[in-house]
């Protein structure tokens, strides 16, 4: 393990230099196999340079496999020796590590045979494998002869230890302790407070229908319920409000923007995926954003009425926008004044037709085309039941 400390530049007005740490460590990350090789009076006479290899065993992200040659693995030594070998079962490139092979004295008098890496100093260092399939060991491991007379065969099984030392080098500088923090679910808490209704304390009349709410969150949430709530002209009854202007299924994604901070999802809620159903719905939720200053829910509305426009849908909007003060002032409304006066002045004669016509539908649509025509063709704010 090697310590290095760094020096950093001079802090100004300083005498003197500011000085930071770092240690490099070095270190292995051990792991040990055990291999039965079980009939080996069988396995004999397989032939040179062939072998049976244990199953693959991870140590340090790799994997390793033991090789026991019976008829040993160089021709040259003519089937005199076993040989055992341990190798790198998976890709890798210059990977350094300790190695120990034994063979276990199955007597019970511990004398084993070792070869080991570990516990002594090693003039060029661990041993390096450089590819799948590179191989640390002895060919000349064990003469045949005396192997098959001593006490490491017992009932014609050998058994065969290894431990692996993957060498790891890593450099730790001042510690910092990172927990990581879940994303917020406040949302999601406030809604299951609507759901529950527990502790409400205010009920808003809307077209009809009631929906019980809690005064902090609406007064939290809007100004305007701040001031109808607590203001100094608050109403005397603050238990109950009346909603006007506002139908209630669109009052009901209000409140659960309210709490949840977030629109309820439009297909479960209306059973359509129709891209003009979910525009006539972001238009009315226009209104009621504006009327009670909820400025990120006007936005989010403002977004989905421009991924909606369309030839059917384009003098609404551009009704709603001019009534809630939406694209007066945006760079493409001074456009359209500046270089088609005409066709300004023909949709805004159409708006304030528009602003004419009664609120007269209903939320199956049957008096309704998709376009937002009636049947005699007159184009008309549709009502949500």
């Amino acid at each position: 393990m090697d310590a290095i400390r760094v020096c950093a530049e001079e802090v100004p007005g300083s005498s003197r230099p500011t000085l930071t740490e770092s240690t490099s460590r070095t270190e292995t990350i051990n792991g040990s196999h055990e291999f039965k090789i079980s009939g080996y009076s069988l396995a004999k006479g397989i032939g040179i340079g062939k072998y049976v290899a244990s199953d693959t065993f991870t140590v340090g992200g790799f994997s390793w496999a033991i090789y026991f040659y019976p008829d040993g693995k160089s021709p040259e030594d003519n089937s005199l020796y076993v040989s055992l070998f341990i190798a790198l079962a998976s890709e890798g490139a210059d990977v350094r590590a300790l190695f120990e092979l034994t063979l276990v004295d199955q007597s019970g008098n511990e004398r084993h045979k070792v070869h080991s890496h570990f516990g002594r100093t090693l003039e060029s260092g661990p041993y390096t494998l450089k590819y799948r399939g590179s191989m640390w060991g002895y060919k000349r491991f064990f003469k045949r002869t005396l192997l098959e007379e001593s006490d490491y065969l017992k009932d014609d099984c050998l058994l065969v230890r290894c431990c692996v030392g993957v060498v790891k080098s890593s450099t730790e500088g001042p510690r910092s302790y990172n927990i990581p923090v879940p994303g917020s679910d406040l949302g999601y808490q406030f809604g299951k407070v609507l759901e529950s209704g527990r502790g409400a304390d205010v009920a808003l009349l809307v077209d009809g229908e009631t929906f019980l709410a809690h005064r902090v969150v609406l007064a939290a949430r809007s100004p305007v319920f701040r001031a109808q709530l607590f203001g100094p002209l608050r109403n005397k009854n603050t238990k109950r409000i009346n909603i006007e202007d506002i139908e209630a299924p669109i009052f009901k994604m209000f409140l659960h923007f309210i709490y949840w901070d977030e629109l309820p999802d439009m297909e479960d809620l209306m059973g359509t995926d129709l891209k003009w159903a979910s525009t006539l719905v972001a238009q009315h939720l226009l209104a009621a954003a504006d009327r009670y200053a909820l400025e990120r829910l006007r936005t989010i509305c403002e977004s989905k009425l421009c991924e909606g426009i369309s030839i059917n849908t384009v003098a609404t909007t551009l009704a709603l926008a001019e009534q809630h003060h939406s694209v007066m002032e945006t760079d493409g409304f001074d456009y359209l004044k500046e270089s088609c006066p005409g066709l300004l002045s023909e949709l805004l004669e159409y708006v304030a037709r528009l602003s004419e016509h009664s609120l007269a539908s209903s939320w199956n649509r049957k008096e309704f085309f998709p376009d937002g025509c009636d049947v005699n063709g007159r184009r008309v704010k549709q009502r949500l039941h």
